[in-house]
């Protein structure tokens, strides 16, 4: 096993802002950020929580890929949503990621740091031996 801390960036502004990773790999685990719904390609935000929802998976799926993991890697899943009322928008897409796959989960009410942030998720993922 490396000591080796690899660091992975989705190219967001706001990593460099404030000085973290969208990921950092420290074998055998993934740690993935809190992932907004940002489309980083062009910056913009989706209005519903639940495509808010896909896209910050989407970014996640992306960050475990590159560090060597999967979806079916994720051990714990933590969601944040700004109103309980967005819980039944974004189950679904929590279901379409996770549902095979089952990690333990938490889902959180909270503020978030920017107006048009509905949904925030983390997770953290666990190299299986072959």
């Amino acid at each position: 096993m490396s000591n080796s801390r690899q660091l992975i960036s989705s190219g967001s502004p706001f990593e460099a802002t404030m000085g973290y990773s969208r990921a950092v790999v420290q074998e055998p685990f993934c740690f993935v950020s809190g992932t907004t719904g940002y489309d980083y390609a062009n910056m913009t935000m989706p209005e519903s929580a639940a495509e808010q929802a896909r896209c910050a998976l989407a970014t996640i799926r992306k960050a475990l890929e590159q560090g060597g993991f999967s979806m079916s890697d994720v051990i714990r899943a933590t969601t944040y949503i700004t109103q309980a009322s967005y819980f039944d928008e974004v189950v679904p897409a929590l279901g379409e990621a996770f549902g095979e796959i089952r990690p333990a989960a938490s889902v959180v009410v909270c503020g978030l740091i920017k107006p048009e942030m509905k949904v925030e998720i983390e997770v953290t993922a666990l190299r299986r031996s072959a």
